[in-house]
């Protein structure tokens, strides 16, 4: 009869406490939601041929039926050719008929600046011969680790024509959260 005693005693002082500590604990202050859910990133920048080569150095990279497109060039802030270097275009293409579609065919952007460091990998399975052309953002490393999204590349006019193209690029990145 003791132990039965003892044991609803328990279990009201257990209630009891439970209750007292419900109505006069403080209310936990919450921050209010984001407006968006994910964050995301949108830059604008230029790829262009590297200035530190003479011009009657540079050997000319051809696009043949049964060869890779293997190109190294700057990325900068600017069209112009005194804008800040914030990293470096490389990219390995594929452009036989069969491989057109292939995901070997990517771009890497690297960057090393004091905002961002790390590298983005763009997939350029849907190439075309447009004047801008939409591709995916498959993947990044450091300030753009898991990164995912759209980068629009258009060429950028030329001011005669043996100069090598400048292409402007659009990324628009979304960050898990």
């Amino acid at each position: 009869m003791l132990a039965r005693i003892v044991f609803c005693t328990a279990v009201s002082l257990a209630v009891l406490s439970v209750v007292l500590l419900a109505v006069f604990s403080p209310v936990g202050r919450r921050k209010p939601p984001k407006t968006h859910t994910r964050p995301w990133l949108a830059l604008s920048l230029y790829i262009q041929q590297p200035h530190l080569i003479p011009a009657q150095h540079r050997r000319p990279v051809s696009q043949s039926d049964f060869g890779a497109f293997v190109f190294r060039r700057t990325l900068t802030k600017g069209p112009e050719n005194t804008s800040e270097v914030v990293g470096q275009a490389q990219g390995f293409i594929l452009p036989v008929k069969h491989f057109e579609h292939s995901a070997f065919n990517i771009i890497y952007l690297t960057f090393d600046t004091p905002e961002y460091s790390g590298s983005l990998s763009i997939q350029a399975k849907h190439l075309g011969h447009k004047d801008r052309q939409e591709l995916t953002v498959v993947g990044g490393t450091g300030s753009f680790a898991f990164a995912r999204g759209l980068a629009a590349f258009a060429e950028t006019s030329q001011q005669s024509p043996d100069a090598n193209s400048t292409h402007h690029i659009k990324l628009q990145l979304r960050f898990p959260n």
